[in-house]
Order: structure tokens, then C-alpha cells, then sequence
């Protein structure tokens, strides 16, 4: 084999992550893939002489190439990207959720399509357009993909101080009225502008006549029926704002069989997953804790359960395994 073609082949291997990141940081599908054939023609004709890191050195391409295509966009006058120009984003509990089969129907197979760890909802996607070309790619890449600063820095040519601040000046526009925390975690019911978990829940009782006490711990549930609400209303600021930073979501093997991204790191991206979301969810405790359960036909197809710690949720286990689900003591507290 030679230099070439084990160039080829390691550009394959990492073809689906470099994608990821394009269409993240473009919004569109098609132009992530206008990105990566693009970042293969600058590889093949460099060659990875004196190159440390291959998988660091092809994510640097790809984001000079994104950048690229954003600054020619913005230089053109080009309004924002619409993601559905080209695909429509599909997410496991949109799809399984949003829009609950008929009773006496059975669920399609292809409403348990999974989270598309690439795709870009609207919610975030406006956000991104309102930043600059530099300040987007290094929201995104360090936000959503846990580039180092160092590694994003060569790439807008500022120093990684400076491209901190770029991020830091994104990641305020996105948390929104919550953006004093992306300097340090607090309460989220405390966040300026934001409403609390408390009267988000006011409003999910309202509505869904859910008890004021929903068991185990009162402020957990206020925060589970915040999260709801706001995923409902979409609301995406106020899904950040109840997110821990560092949150993760994590989808069970039955899950990812159907097409889900076993792992979503970040508030930014879980509350990007849930935006709008969840509107046949229905509020209950998942052996006790507080979560979220879609059931279908009176049994359960997805049980959401949330684990919360100082205000805010720090992970979210989706559970779609029909074993799994049968072992869980689940309460749906809607009636």
C-alpha cells in the first residue's frame, strides 16, 4: 500500500466524524459533504508529511474549508442557511414522540429513528446565524466537539486566547439570558431573564393536570416539568438554562440499533436535540426519580430518565430496550 492510498483509507475512517463536524458548523448537509470532498483534495495533494496527528490534521482542514465556505457566503450576501432545503433533521424522540400513533395502531419502525448526532436543529441553527464565520467554527468546534482551543486556533489564525474569547462571545448568544453561566454553573431557576423551574412546572400542571407534588422531591419534578415545557414550547434558551454545561445524554443499545448517537455531550447540543420536542411525552417518575415516559397502546416505548444534581440536570438516560422498560417501576403522573 502506498502513501496515498493509506491516506485514502484513513481519510475514510474518519470520513463520518469530519462530516459531523462540517455539517455542524455549515448547517446544511450538502454543504458539509462540499466540505469534506474539498478537504480531501487539499490532503491528498499535501500529503501527511511531518503531520503528528492525522486525525487533528484533517479536522483542521475540514474547519478551514467550513470557514472558507462561511466567509464566502457572508462576502455574497447570502441569507441563513436552511437546513431543510436539503434534509429534514430526524431525532429518535421527535420521531417517536412528537406525534403519537392513533390507538390500536402498532409504532413504524421508522419512528424509532435515532438522533442524528450531524444534524442541526432550527433552534440552534438560528443562533449560528447570527454569529460571525470565526466566532461560529470556534463555538462549534470546541462547544460540540471538544476541540482544544490550541487546535482551533491556527484555523481563524487568532491566539488561543483569542479564540477563547470568539467562543465565549458565542456561547453567551446561545444560552441567552443564561449566559452568565458559561463562566460557572448556578442554579438555573436563578439565570437573569430566565423563568424558573417552578413556574415552568405552574404551567405544565395547567395544562396537563400533573400533581403539585410529584413524589420523591418536589424540586426535582419542578425541574423534569420545566424541561418538558420548554421542550414543548421550544424554548431553547430556557432548555440551556436547565441543562447542566456538562450534561450528557446517553441512549441504550436498542436505541442505537435504531440509528441513535449512543452519546450527546454539552447543554448546548442535548437542549439542540430537544427543542421542540416531546409533545406527547408525558411526565413520570422512572423507579422513582423524575422523568418522562411516551407510552403507546398503555405500554412504554421510551422512558426518559433524568438525574439531577445542584439545580440542574446532568444526564439523561433514554431507555427504548421493550426488557429494559419492562423492569422499570414507571408513574406516569398525568393520569
Amino acid at each position: 500500500m502506498d502513501e496515498h492510498e493509506f491516506l485514502a483509507l484513513r481519510f475514510e475512517e474518519h470520513r463520518a466524524h469530519l462530516h459531523a463536524v462540517a455539517h455542524r458548523v455549515l448547517g446544511s448537509a450538502e454543504l458539509a459533504e462540499e466540505a469534506v470532498r474539498e478537504a480531501w483534495l487539499r490532503v491528498s495533494r499535501a500529503g501527511p508529511d511531518g503531520v503528528e496527528s492525522l486525525d487533528g490534521w484533517l479536522r483542521t482542514v475540514v474547519g478551514e474549508v467550513s470557514l472558507d465556505i462561511l466567509r464566502a457566503r457572508a462576502a455574497r450576501g447570502h441569507g441563513p442557511l436552511d437546513p431543510m432545503e436539503d434534509e429534514k433533521p430526524v431525532n429518535a424522540e421527535k420521531a417517536a414522540i412528537d406525534k403519537p400513533e392513533p390507538e390500536g395502531t402498532d409504532t413504524p419502525e421508522e419512528h424509532r429513528k435515532g438522533f442524528r448526532g450531524d444534524s442541526v436543529g432550527l433552534a440552534l441553527l438560528a443562533v449560528l446565524d447570527s454569529m460571525a464565520p470565526a466566532e461560529r467554527l470556534a463555538f462549534v468546534m470546541h462547544d460540540l466537539f471538544a476541540v482544544p482551543y490550541d487546535e482551533i486556533a491556527p484555523i481563524v489564525r487568532r491566539s488561543p486566547a483569542a479564540t477563547r474569547q470568539l467562543a465565549l462571545r458565542a456561547r453567551r448568544r446561545v444560552q441567552g439570558p443564561a449566559a452568565d453561566r458559561a463562566d460557572g454553573p448556578h442554579h438555573a431557576g436563578d439565570a437573569p431573564g430566565a423563568r424558573s423551574a417552578g413556574s415552568y412546572a405552574a404551567s405544565a400542571d395547567e395544562e396537563k393536570g400533573v400533581p403539585a407534588d410529584w413524589g420523591v422531591t418536589a424540586r426535582w419534578s419542578a425541574i423534569a416539568g420545566a424541561f418538558l415545557t420548554a421542550s414543548r414550547g421550544e424554548d431553547f434558551h430556557a432548555l440551556v438554562a436547565l441543562l447542566d454545561p456538562d450534561v450528557v445524554l446517553r441512549a441504550d443499545a436498542a436505541a442505537v440499533a435504531a440509528g441513535a448517537a449512543e452519546e450527546v455531550r454539552g447543554a448546548v447540543a442535548v437542549a439542540d436535540v430537544f427543542t421542540g420536542r416531546l409533545r406527547a411525552a408525558r411526565p413520570a417518575l422512572v423507579d422513582g426519580s423524575p422523568g418522562l415516559v411516551w407510552m403507546q397502546q398503555g405500554r412504554p416505548r421510551i422512558a426518559f430518565a433524568l438525574a439531577v444534581a445542584n439545580g440542574t440536570i446532568v444526564g439523561i438516560d433514554v431507555i427504548a430496550d421493550p426488557d429494559h422498560l419492562g423492569r422499570l417501576k414507571l408513574q406516569p403522573l398525568d393520569g
